[in-house]
C-alpha cells in the first residue's frame, strides 16, 4: 500500500515503523510541519504495562526507548508540610524530543520517508495514497474537515495548566499543593532525563484569574510559580520551552476530545484518526502517548490480520480501540474531575487525602495498592483504624467500625433496600422473617428492610410491606428482634416512604410500573403527573389536607418504627416518589410556597422530616435518601444535590444515602461500576455530612476503596446480597480477615472456607513464584 502519515508524532511515526517493518513493499512517507528532531513540550510518561505493550510490537524500539528512559515506582504526595510516600507504581520518564528522536531514527532505519517543514492543508494534496494516517494532533485540521463523519465532541476542561521544566531532580512522581489567598495550586512533577524533570502548574480558571496571571506577561507567571513552590524547587528555577507562546498563552485548558467515529472514506482512500485528533486523556493520568501508540500498535495489527481486506481491519481498528480508549477517558475524566475540586479533598486528614489522590481514577483499588506496596496500606489500614477508634487493631477498612448517635455499627457494609413484593395487606410475614433474618446472620452491620408504606395508599404494588397499624408493627418487631438476637451484632433498619404517582402498580415481574387492571386506588403527587406517559395513571396535585393527612401518616409509622424495636430510620425522598416529586423541578410544577425555587420545592419534605426526627427517638440514627442526579436536563443536577444535603443535615440528618435517577423515563444514566459513589463522595466532602454509596458496589475491593478515600461512610450493597445473603462473611473470609463473628451455627463453615482460601492462595503464590523463575531462566 502507498501510506501517508499527516503528522510527526508519537501516531505517525509509530505507525509508519510498524507497518514498514511488518511488510517493507508498503511506501510510507510521513509528512510533518516542523524541523527534523524539533519538538515542543517536556517529558512523557508511560507505566511498566505501556512498556510491555511497545516490547510485544516492536522489540528493537522499545529497546532503545527502554535505554533512555527514567524509572520510579514511588508517588510523593506534599501538603500542609507533611509527605505521603507510596511505592510499587512502576513508571517511566522519557523527554518528549528524546522520543521522536528515537522513532524518527528507527523510520528512517526501516525506509520510511520522512518529510519535514510541511504543513500539510487538506488530505485530498494525497489523491494516490491507499491509506492516509489524520495524526495531527489536538487541533486536526483533517477531524474538522470532516467533523459531519467523525462528529468530534470537546469538552474543555475547568484548570488552567502551564508545562514548564526544571533542572531540580525529582526522583519519586511528584504531587505538591500549595494554598494561596485565592486558593490551591497543585504541582506535578517527574524526573525524565539525567538533567531535567517536568514541572506542570495547575489549578481552576476562577483562582488563576483571581491570581492576576490571567493579564501577567510569561516572565511574570513563572516567576510567580517558582515562588509558589519555592520550597519543592530547592533553588532551581522553572522554566518554558514554548518560546512561541507570549503572556497567558502558555496557560491552556485541557480539551477532552471524543470522536463518534474514526475512519472518513474521501473518495479516494480512508482517512483514519489517530492519537490526539482521535482522543485526548488528561495528563493527571499520563495516557496520551500511551494512547497515541496503542493505536498505532492495534491498528498495525488488524491490518496484518486482514490481508487484502483494509475495509474489514478499519471496521475491527475502530470498535476496539473505541472501547479501549473510552475506558481510559472514563479513568481520565475521574482524575481530571479530581484535580479540578481539590477544595474537595483538603479538608481531608493527610493520610487520607493522599489515598484519595492515588486512587481518584478508580483504575487503581485498595487490593491493586498493597500488591504495588504493602507497607503503605499496612500502615494506612493503621491509620484508618485508630482513627475509628481501634488503635490495636488494622483490619481492612470495610471491617472499621462506626457510630452515629448511640449507635455503632461493626463494619461498613449495609443491606440494601431492595424491593421484594411479598407481603399481603402490607404485612411483613415469614417471607421476610427469612428474607431481612438471612441477611442479618450473613455479616452485614446494618439490614434496611425495603420502602415500607405509611398508609395503603402509599404503596408502589400491593406486595408493598407497610406500617400503618399495630399489626404490622408487631409482625416488624419479630423480624427485628430474630434480627437482634442472631445477627451477631447487625442493626436493624427501616425505610418509609410513599409511592406518590408511581404506586398502583404491578408486582415487579407481572411488568414493572405497569397500572394494575384492577383494584387502583387513587394517587397523588406534587403536581398532577403521568409516569409512564399514556399508560400510567394520573395523580393529581397535593392540597394542604392532603399534605397534612401525609405527614401525620409518617409520623405514626416512625412511633410504630420505634416500638418495633429498629436501631435506624431512613426517609425515601428520592426515585420520583412522593416527597421526591416536590424536590425535582420535572415533577414539581406548582405556582405556590411549595414550588419554584429548590428552597420552596424543600419546604414540604422538610417538613416531614422535622416532624418524622420529632418522634423518632433523639438517640437513634436517621437517614435521608435522595435523587443526587435526575439524569435528564432541567432535573436535579450534583450541585443541587449538595444544597439538598445541607437542608436535610441542617434539619437534624445524620447521614444522606445517594442514589440517583427513576424520576423520569427520559433519564440517560451513565452506568459503570460504583456509578453513584461520585455523588456520596461530593455530598460528604462538600456539604459535610456522613454518606452511604450505593449503585454497583459488587466487591470487598470496591467497598475498602470507597471508605477507605472518604468517598462514602457506609457502602449499601444491594443485588450480591440476593444472590448471597452471606455476602459480608464470604468477602472477609476472601480478605483473610478472620475476626468477624460469624453465628455459631455456622462457625464450621467458617473455619473450612478460611482454610480453603488460604490453600487457594499459597497454591496461587507458588504459581506466580514459578512462572516468574522460568521467565528468569529464559
Amino acid at each position: 500500500m502507498k501510506i501517508v502519515c499527516i503528522g510527526g508524532g508519537p501516531a505517525g511515526l509509530y505507525f509508519a515503523l510498524l507497518m514498514k517493518q511488518q511488510d517493507p513493499s508498503h511506501d510510507i512517507t510521513v509528512v510533518e510541519r516542523n524541523r527534523p528532531f524539533d519538538t515542543f513540550g517536556w517529558g512523557v510518561v508511560f507505566s511498566d504495562q505501556t512498556l510491555a505493550n511497545l516490547r510485544q510490537a516492536d522489540p528493537v524500539t522499545s529497546a532503545q526507548i527502554l535505554d533512555a528512559f527514567n524509572h520510579w515506582d514511588d508517588i510523593e504526595v506534599r501538603i500542609e508540610g507533611e509527605t505521603v510516600r507510596s511505592g510499587g507504581h512502576g513508571f517511566c520518564g522519557i523527554g518528549r524530543k528524546r522520543l521522536l528522536n528515537i522513532l524518527q531514527e528507527r523510520c528512517i532505519a526501516l525506509g520510511v520517508n520522512l518529510v519535514f517543514e510541511t504543513d500539510v492543508q487538506s488530505d485530498e494534496q494525497y489523491p494516490d495514497a491507499d491509506l492516509i494516517i489524520a495524526a495531527d494532533g489536538l487541533n486536526s485540521r483533517i477531524r474538522a474537515k470532516y467533523a459531519a463523519t467523525y462528529q468530534p465532541d470537546i469538552d474543555l476542561r475547568q484548570c488552567r495548566f502551564v508545562w514548564l521544566g526544571t533542572n531540580k531532580l525529582f526522583e519519586a512522581f511528584t504531587f505538591a499543593f500549595e494554598k494561596t489567598e485565592w486558593g490551591w495550586f497543585q504541582a506535578h512533577a517527574y524526573r525524565f532525563d539525567d538533567n531535567t524533570s517536568t514541572f506542570i502548574v495547575e489549578t481552576t480558571e476562577d483562582i488563576w484569574r483571581a491570581a492576576g496571571l490571567e493579564t501577567m506577561e510569561k516572565e511574570d507567571a513563572i516567576a510567580f510559580c517558582e515562588k509558589l513552590f519555592a520550597k519543592h524547587l530547592d533553588g532551581h528555577a522553572l522554566v518554558s520551552n514554548a518560546s512561541h507562546l507570549r503572556g497567558s498563552a502558555q496557560w491552556i485548558r485541557f480539551p477532552r476530545v471524543i470522536c463518534r467515529k474514526w475512519v472518513h472514506h474521501n473518495g479516494n482512500a480512508p482517512v483514519v484518526l489517530m492519537g490526539d485528533a482521535a482522543h485526548t486523556a488528561h495528563f493527571s493520568i499520563g495516557s496520551g502517548t500511551k494512547l497515541a501508540l496503542e493505536d498505532a500498535i492495534d491498528l498495525a495489527r488488524n491490518i496484518g490480520e486482514h490481508p487484502g481486506d483494509l475495509t474489514a481491519a478499519l471496521e475491527r481498528y475502530e470498535q476496539t480501540r473505541s472501547v479501549d480508549v473510552l475506558r481510559i477517558q472514563n479513568a481520565a475524566r475521574n482524575s481530571t474531575e479530581w484535580f479540578e475540586h481539590v477544595d474537595r479533598y483538603t479538608g481531608l486528614p493527610v493520610q487520607q487525602f493522599a489515598y484519595s489522590l492515588l486512587t481518584r481514577s478508580q483504575r487503581i483499588s485498595h487490593e491493586n495498592l498493597r500488591e504495588r506496596d504493602a507497607g503503605y496500606v499496612e500502615n494506612f489500614e493503621r491509620w484508618l483504624a485508630t482513627q475509628a477508634g481501634q488503635a490495636d487493631k488494622a483490619p481492612p477498612p470495610m471491617f472499621t467500625p462506626f457510630t452515629v448517635r448511640s449507635v455503632t455499627l461493626k463494619n461498613r457494609v449495609m443491606v440494601s433496600p431492595m424491593a421484594q413484593y411479598s407481603c399481603v395487606d402490607g404485612m411483613p410475614a415469614d417471607y421476610h422473617l427469612m428474607h431481612l433474618g438471612a441477611r442479618a446472620m450473613g455479616g452485614a452491620a446494618l439490614v434496611m428492610a425495603e420502602m415500607t408504606c405509611v398508609s395503603p395508599d402509599a404503596r408502589i404494588t400491593p406486595g408493598c410491606p407497610g406500617l400503618w397499624n399495630e399489626a404490622q408493627r408487631d409482625a416488624w418487631k419479630r423480624i427485628v428482634d430474630f434480627g437482634h438476637a442472631h445477627g451477631c451484632g447487625a442493626k436493624m433498619a427501616i425505610q418509609i416512604g410513599h409511592a406518590g404517582a408511581k404506586g398502583s402498580t404491578r408486582l415487579a415481574w407481572e411488568g414493572i410500573d405497569q397500572p394494575l387492571d384492577e383494584g387502583n386506588w387513587p394517587l397523588l403527587s406534587a403536581s398532577p403527573q403521568q409516569y409512564l406517559e399514556g399508560v400510567s395513571q394520573h395523580s393529581r396535585a397535593m392540597t394542604r389536607e392532603d399534605m397534612d393527612r401525609v405527614k401525620a401518616d409518617f409520623v405514626q409509622t416512625t412511633r410504630w418504627a420505634a416500638e418495633a424495636g429498629f436501631d435506624w430510620l431512613e426517609l425515601h425522598c428520592a426515585h420520583g416518589y412522593l416527597l421526591s416529586s416536590f424536590i425535582s423541578p420535572l415533577t414539581n410544577q406548582r405556582d405556590d410556597e411549595y414550588g419554584g425555587s429548590l428552597e420552596n420545592r424543600l419546604r414540604y419534605p422538610l417538613e416531614v422530616f422535622k416532624a418524622v426526627r420529632a418522634v423518632w427517638p433523639e438517640h437513634l440514627p436517621m437517614s435521608v435518601r435522595i435523587s443526587a442526579h435526575d439524569w435528564v436536563e432541567g432535573g436535579i443536577t450534583p450541585d443541587d444535590a449538595i444544597e439538598i444535603a445541607r437542608a436535610f443535615k441542617a434539619a437534624g440528618a445524620d447521614m444522606i444515602d445517594c442514589s440517583a435517577g427513576q424520576v423520569s423515563k427520559a433519564e440517560k444514566p451513565v452506568y459503570g461500576r460504583m456509578f453513584q459513589t461520585p455523588f456520596a463522595d461530593r455530598v460528604r466532602n462538600e456539604a459535610g455530612i456522613a454518606t452511604i454509596a450505593v449503585g454497583a458496589i459488587s466487591e470487598a475491593d470496591h467497598v475498602n476503596s470507597i471508605i477507605a478515600a472518604g468517598r462514602a461512610d457506609l457502602c449499601a450493597v444491594a443485588r450480591p446480597h440476593l444472590a448471597n445473603p452471606a455476602w459480608t462473611l464470604d468477602q472477609a473470609a476472601r480478605l483473610g480477615f478472620t475476626d468477624l463473628e460469624w453465628p455459631p451455627q455456622y462457625r464450621a463453615a467458617k473455619m473450612q472456607l478460611e482454610r480453603n482460601l488460604e490453600r487457594e492462595r499459597n497454591q496461587a503464590a507458588a504459581a506466580q513464584a514459578l512462572a516468574v523463575a522460568l521467565a528468569e531462566q529464559a
